[in-house]
């Protein structure tokens, strides 16, 4: 076990002994000093892993000392121990960015309990937590093996993002290996599922099925619109947003906002964004947008953006719904519309409803697909949510919601589907009408082996998809499968290999969220 260097600084340092004897028994080194004058120059000349810092020292005060060593060594832990119990020293220690703070008399169990929390802190929870998901690992594996419903699938599907994101938390994430075997094996069973039910869903009245696209406004939104307390709700639309990018963004949101209510819906199929966004803001599946608004739906075939639509689908389902409201639509493709959505949010509250598509992420990961760079800062799961966190951070989507919560407006955060990190090829091969889509394909002559690695739909009126021809089939890539053509096949692999892509089937692209949240 690794051994510990500590400096303790403290005029009355002699009386200390016990406390520093305790300590060398559990493991941990002490050079004792009697005032923060020799605590600085230690600092100067030995290295530490943590400083015990006396608030009260003749000549220079522990503030005072604390102050320096900071400005010496940034890193070092400090922890203030004081007689007093002053509001504003234990303000100026905390200011001053301590690690902890202790209060005399010393009790030596508090001591070594603040050491640990400090110094072995990683190491701990590291055990901890892979012990815990050792124990998960089992029930998990059971439960996925079962035939379950839908909402089993979506806590499945939680439990592993909430172990996926512990782990990653931990020392030398040893368990990432298993975890990312265990949400494979959670995803081809996922892919049966959806296989066996997801035609029933959208045939069957008497079908268990879960929220899905075309239904999310009018569940999730609308009634919010008819609440005569709420002044404005906007709707936050985040291209691409995975569940788990959720979880590691909402840590910053909740800083501005409660969680009123935290939920999944299912993305329709194909889980892209001319399908399952168009649904959302339209209220119909795709082949109902087809024969209802021909003028507005866009066929993958067609040359124009598929997107373009969507303020004009939102007028129609609002007023389908009988809600004569005043209402905006906003599409932030880039930096400078997000500054200016920021200044027009005063303005906006003149509108019970606001939808907002936030188009970044899903930017981010095609950028991540076309651009070295972004390959290499983003190589897999951890460092792809890592770039979502930091682009949220600085970005005017965050400074959009402070402004919000600063009026007291009501949000909802949700996404049209999610993103799956591709690594397997499946040979396929189309006529030059079919799309051009990772993973979805259709057209009348595709050429592929039928396997579990794919979902293959020749009825597509039965998913309600828009059909060109009599013999139009649609396939998806279940797990993490992605289209190659045979032609150029391994320059295509490997352009494509480790990309994130979305229009198939699996829990990552499927199981995605919507968050209703209240101004503190």
């Amino acid at each position: 076990m690794q051994r510990y260097n500590i400096l303790w600084a403290d005029d009355e340092i002699d009386l200390l002994k016990p406390h520093i004897i305790f300590l060398n028994e559990k493991g941990y080194d002490i050079t004792p000093v009697y005032s923060g004058y020799d605590a600085i120059e230690k600092c100067n000349e030995e290295k530490f892993d943590l400083v015990f810092l006396d608030e009260n020292m003749p000549g220079m005060s522990g503030l005072e000392a604390l102050s320096q060593i900071k400005s010496i060594k940034p890193n070092l832990p400090v922890i203030m121990i004081t007689k007093s119990e002053e509001e504003y020293i234990m303000e100026e220690a905390i200011g001053s960015k301590i690690a902890d703070y202790l209060i005399k008399p010393l009790n030596p169990k508090q001591i070594l309990l603040s050491v640990k929390k400090i110094l072995d802190n990683k190491r701990l929870i590291s055990e901890k937590t892979n012990i815990n998901y050792q124990q998960e690992f089992r029930n998990l594996s059971m439960a996925y093996n079962d035939r379950i419903s839908y909402e089993e699938w979506a806590e499945i599907y939680k439990k592993l993002i909430f172990w996926e994101l512990e782990i990653d938390n931990t020392e030398n994430k040893s368990m990432k290996d298993i975890i990312e075997m265990q949400k494979s094996e959670a995803n081809k069973n996922f892919a049966r599922f959806i296989a066996e039910e997801y035609e029933d869903w959208l045939n069957d009245p008497k079908a268990d099925r879960p929220l899905l696209s075309h239904q999310l406004l009018k569940n999730k939104v609308f009634p919010h619109l008819k609440n005569k307390d709420i002044e404005s709700t906007f709707l936050i639309v985040i291209d691409n947003l995975r569940y788990d990018q959720w979880k590691i963004l909402e840590p910053a949101i909740i800083n501005y906002f409660r969680v009123e209510e935290e939920n999944s819906y299912f993305s329709i199929l194909p889980t892209t964004t001319s399908y399952s966004r168009n649904a959302i803001f339209s209220g119909l599946l795709p082949s109902e947008m087809e024969k209802k608004y021909p003028n507005l739906w866009v066929n993958d075939d067609e040359e124009e953006g598929k997107n373009n639509s969507e303020e004009q689908f939102l007028a129609q389902q609002l007023k389908r719904n009988n809600l004569n409201i005043k209402y905006s639509y906003h599409k932030i493709l880039n930096i400078n519309q997000g500054k200016d959505l920021v200044e027009s949010i005063p303005n906006l509250f003149h509108n019970k409803l606001n939808a907002i598509v936030y188009n970044f992420v899903d930017m981010l990961s095609h950028a991540r697909t076309d651009m070295q760079m972004i390959r290499e800062l983003a190589p897999d799961e951890s460092a792809y949510r890592s770039l979502t966190y930091s682009w949220f951070l600085h970005s005017p989507l965050l400074e959009t919601l402070k402004k919000i919560s600063e009026l007291k407006g009501k949000v909802v955060i949700t996404t049209d589907h999610g993103t799956i990190r591709v690594k397997k090829p499946f040979k396929i091969v189309g006529d030059k009408n079919t799309n051009t889509n990772l993973r979805y394909k259709h057209g009348k002559n595709l050429g592929f082996e039928e396997s579990d690695s794919v979902f293959t739909c020749r009825k597509p009126e039965r998913l309600f998809l828009p059909k060109r021809n009599v013999s139009t089939a649609y396939v998806f890539t279940n797990e993490d499968y992605f289209f190659a053509y045979p032609n150029n096949y391994n320059y295509y692999v490997n352009y494509y290999k480790d990309t994130f892509q979305h229009g198939g089937i699996s829990l990552e692209e499927m199981i995605i969220p919507v968050v209703t949240l209240s101004p503190k």
